[in-house]
């Protein structure tokens, strides 16, 4: 159209014939453009019917409906919603609802408001505000420090394992249970371990629904308790698939020495993803000179020139890579040793110096014992028992006795008055 007036104004010499048709283009172009109202004269009203609802364990659907009032007009309606607490969010959406997973124990906020579109004109009507209150529960008497993580076994089942601490408020008679939700299964634990008042701080589930091959999928734990002392206030916290799981540990890991060269391999970890989905940390101790060197590799084996007279300790352990955002670091894999000196186990040292110390021990117990008469103190004599019955044969073996005894006296007494008497004769 700015053409088109151009050219009337520059060109004043056209001809009438072509002055009418520029005219006639000016006015079918202005009938065909759609006239906007002003933004005056728009009344842009709220939604209404706004509720927040609890569907699932941290999880709240936003419903509203359009206002009936509103003038129906040639442009476009969206929403503007604003999430207030507990984490502050905005985004616009053309549907009437929402869903939101959100930890619930301090409550839930948000606003919403409607948006006019049209050709880069917008609008927006007054805000409309709906909250749910905190869960109920005494101050301080929540589970805190809550940590997690998943684990994928060899029959490709997904376990999961949580750990916390009582809330500084928590009766010493608080009994804390743990509920999980991925998508939407909901399943309680069932294996506990208490600590030394019987508070359950720690929970094992060996097979969950958790799916191996979930990608930032929201896993929720929601922690409650009970107690006669007071109102255990529940928990929750959601945690990403991928940040908690503990990738497993490479397997199949060995080591050679060709000539002047360590060459380590194994093979990926158990795991539905393909081997160039994970890095490795690689772990290399140098005995002789007590250098320590952590390589990390993309690829499944490592290769290092080494001092052939010393003696090297390797392990290796594995993480996420490019298929999926990192999880936790694997376990270290056993360690393996390689050189001239052979690795000695430390137990076996251990072992032998507990028994050396242990024999030692006894033996200057046993010196002591013996230099302060300590043994007849320990160990007395045992008494033997008396016997009842009498032996028939101990009156014939104490006549006898007698006999020889008297005879011996009077054996005795002949001899010394034969002696006396002859003493006698020689003398006198």
């Amino acid at each position: 159209m700015c053409w088109l007036v151009a050219l009337l104004i520059y060109q004043p010499k056209c001809m009438p014939s072509m002055r009418r048709v520029i005219l006639i283009l000016l006015w079918t172009t202005d009938l065909v453009q759609p006239k906007l109202p002003p933004a005056a004269e728009v009344q842009l009203l709220p939604p209404v019917n706004f509720t927040l609802t609890v569907s699932a364990l941290a999880q709240v659907l936003l419903h509203w409906k359009p206002n009936p009032k509103q003038q129906q007009r040639n442009y476009t309606i969206r929403y503007d919603v604003k999430i207030l607490s507990p984490v502050p969010e905005e985004y616009d959406t053309g549907r009437t609802y929402s869903i939101q997973a959100v930890a619930l124990h301090n409550g839930f906020s948000a606003c919403l408001r409607t948006l006019l579109l049209h050709d880069g004109l917008q609008l927006s009507s007054e805000w409309v505000k709906e909250e749910l209150p905190p869960l109920p529960g005494a101050p301080e008497t929540s589970a805190t420090n809550l940590s997690c993580v998943t684990h994928l076994s060899t029959s490709s089942t997904v376990s999961l394992h949580c750990s916390w601490l009582p809330g500084p408020g928590a009766p010493e008679d608080t009994k804390y249970f743990l509920f999980y939700r991925y998508e939407m299964f909901t399943e309680e634990c069932q294996d506990y371990i208490q600590d030394k008042w019987d508070r359950s701080i720690e929970c094992r589930i060996p097979v969950t629904h958790i799916d191996a091959e979930g990608l930032d999928q929201l896993i929720v734990i929601h922690i409650n308790g009970s107690s006669n002392c007071a109102a255990i206030k529940p928990f929750q916290q959601l945690f990403n698939q991928n940040a908690i799981e503990r990738v497993n540990v490479p397997r199949n890991v060995s080591v050679v020495l060709e000539q002047n060269d360590l060459l380590a391999t194994w093979e990926k970890p158990i795991s539905p993803f393909p081997k160039e989905c994970f890095e490795y940390e690689f772990y290399l101790f140098n005995w002789k000179s007590g250098n320590k060197q952590i390589s990390k590799i993309s690829s499944n084996s490592f290769r290092s020139s080494i001092d052939v007279t010393s003696r090297y300790s390797l392990r290796v352990r594995a993480n996420h890579h490019i298929c999926r955002p990192r999880g936790v670091w694997s376990d270290w894999s056993e360690i393996l040793s390689v050189g001239q000196t052979k690795l000695e186990d430390p137990t076996v040292w251990i072992l032998t110096v507990l028994c050396v110390s242990m024999c030692c021990a006894f033996l200057l117990a046993a010196v002591i014992c013996k230099m302060n008469h300590l043994w007849s103190k320990l160990f007395p004599p045992i008494p033997t028992p008396s016997n009842k019955f009498r032996d028939p044969f101990s009156n014939i073996y104490e006549r006898a006795q007698t006999c020889t005894s008297e005879t011996e006296t009077e054996l005795g007494s002949l001899a010394e008055d034969l002696c006396c008497s002859a003493l006698h004769d020689s003398v006198f």
